[in-house]
């Protein structure tokens, strides 16, 4: 026995009709049209980058830095003790300097000072004359003070105990004014540095120092 199906009851389905192969090409050009805008974006981003690590790195080779400035010795000298009427030395000091100059333009000082001094209180000044650095150089200064009649009681007797022990430890503060010479101009400087230094009396060097600028 057959069965018959109702042509009604069960409906067509649509003819399937494949897109044409163009479509593919134009989804193709169509991605490649939308990416092209974002290159030249790309573009600009990159140079911007560059540009700026470019002037990064001029401004961290042409902007001024202070001078550095070390103690290379203390010569003291012409040690005299006085007992009365109070007690007091008389010595000289004869400091040597090394400034350095770590930037691409020469540095003119017109002046150095140093303040010498012990366990808080000033012993006295050593000054230096104006000079020349070189960029990328270094210079050597010597700096006499004659000290008369310290009296820094009571401190004094730990000075006279220290001289002979054979060391002594002192503060020091060294500033220096000048200007910094860029072709034709010339541009104000000022540097100020903090030392802690150990002095052997006997070898006339230092054993310790430690520096910090101010």
């Amino acid at each position: 026995m057959t069965v018959e199906e109702d042509p009604k009851a069960t409906p067509s389905l649509p003819d399937y009709k494949p897109l044409p192969s163009s479509s593919s090409h134009e989804l193709k050009d169509a991605v490649l049209i939308s990416s092209h805008p974002s290159s030249p974006s790309r573009r600009r981003f990159i140079i911007s980058i560059f540009l700026i690590s470019f002037a990064s790195i001029l401004i961290y080779i042409f902007w001024p830095s202070d001078p550095r400035i070390k103690i290379i010795r203390v010569k003291i000298s012409h040690v005299h003790v006085h007992r009365r009427p109070v007690p007091s030395i008389d010595m000289t000091l004869l400091v040597t300097l090394k400034v350095s100059n770590a930037d691409v333009y020469s540095f003119d000082f017109t002046d150095l000072d140093v303040t010498i001094d012990y366990k808080g209180k000033t012993l006295g000044h050593v000054s230096s004359d104006g000079g020349h650095v070189t960029a990328f150089g270094s210079s050597y200064l010597d700096a006499e003070a004659e000290l008369d009649g310290v009296t820094v009681f009571p401190d004094v007797i730990h000075l006279i105990h220290d001289l002979a022990k054979g060391s002594v430890e002192f503060d020091t503060v060294t500033e220096t004014n000048g200007k910094l010479g860029v072709l034709f101009f010339r541009f104000p400087l000022k540097a100020k540095v903090a030392c802690g230094i150990l002095v052997d009396t006997v070898n006339q060097t230092i054993s310790r120092q430690s520096c910090s600028p101010l």
